[in-house]
């Protein structure tokens, strides 16, 4: 393994974290937007807040290494991204803004009007966050990004099917996540109608989850063949596990254990990433430029490994 790879398998750590736990805060946001009405609704806000609060905002740590590890071990990848891509992207990066304050305001307004709008800002902000962000990678994956000085197309780079796709999956995936969660922190709060609730959730997302990604393998046949390619080669072990860990999760979410179900979703979400990483190695934009070429300077790599190590420390 080069270095180059070294340092690129340490960034989809960065994304694999970011995506099962601020994933999880946006699913929970997602659930909060269909939670009804102010006076029915509380129960499972109140569930929601109390679970995400105290590591709510610390999530996006990860995204912001991503993105620094992105910008500072791979320049030539970074530049036509963000050239190509920045449409979604600031529109990602607001969300994330509007939904951190709407969330703390919601918490200290006094008025019903004021936490409604604050309240529907959280919400909506975390399920249009998610879905820009897998479009994002939807544009990567499926070779719309060109390598370069030149930018992209700035609108059909991520208003494609596979965008669509990467993005429609990021909000399930999420609000699965968040359900699978929140059923067992309401076991543990002793909340039997909130754990029932959501443990239905937790089923009919995973089943929505597997029929996007079902209906997905004919979308990336048919928009990104390469990727296509990939994922039924050398990514198929872990597409398979993916998926078999996804049917664990809910044969266990439906006899009641959340604990272990907990992993098995988690481990659901980790293996499907790392088969879109292994399906897309050694491109890291495809068909325009290799993990090896799109590396900056050796000496940068090393110094970024050892910030990350004293980082981790």
């Amino acid at each position: 393994m080069s270095l180059p790879d070294v340092v690129a398998a340490v960034m989809f750590v960065g994304i694999t974290l970011y995506a099962l736990l601020a994933g999880a805060d946006f699913g929970a946001g997602f659930w909060d937007l269909f939670a009804g009405n102010s006076e029915r609704g509380e129960p499972t806000r109140g569930l929601i807040e109390a679970s995400i609060a105290p590591v709510w905002e610390a999530n996006h740590m990860w995204l912001i290494f991503v993105l620094v590890t992105l910008w500072t071990g791979f320049p030539r990848a970074f530049a036509p991204i963000m050239s190509t891509l920045y449409i979604p992207l600031t529109i990602a990066a607001f969300g994330i803004i509007l939904r951190g304050s709407a969330f703390a305001f919601r918490k200290v307004s006094t008025t019903l009007s004021a936490q409604r709008l604050f309240g529907a800002t959280f919400a909506l902000s975390s399920v249009l966050t998610p879905y820009f962000l897998g479009a994002v990678v939807g544009g990567v994956a499926s070779g719309r990004v060109p390598a370069g000085d030149r930018a992209g197309n700035v609108i059909t780079s991520w208003c494609n099917p596979t965008s669509v796709l990467g993005g429609t999956l990021a909000v399930v995936v999420c609000a699965f996540l968040a359900s699978v969660y929140l059923s067992a922190d309401a076991r543990r709060r002793g909340q039997p109608d909130l754990e029932a609730a959501f443990r239905l959730r937790a089923l009919v997302m995973g089943v929505v989850a597997g029929g996007v990604a079902i209906t997905g393998v004919f979308v990336l046949h048919a928009d990104a063949p390469d990727l296509f390619d990939g994922l039924t080669g050398r990514g198929a072990p872990l597409i398979a596990l993916s998926a078999a860990a996804g049917i664990a999760a809910l044969v266990v979410v439906w006899r009641g254990g959340f604990g272990p179900a907990r992993y098995l979703a988690a481990l659901a979400v980790i293996a499907v990433l790392w088969g879109w990483a292994a399906a897309q190695y050694p491109w890291l934009l495809i068909d325009t430029l290799h993990i090896d070429t799109g590396a900056g300077a050796r000496t940068t790599l090393v110094a970024l490994l050892g910030t990350i190590a004293v980082g981790v420390l």
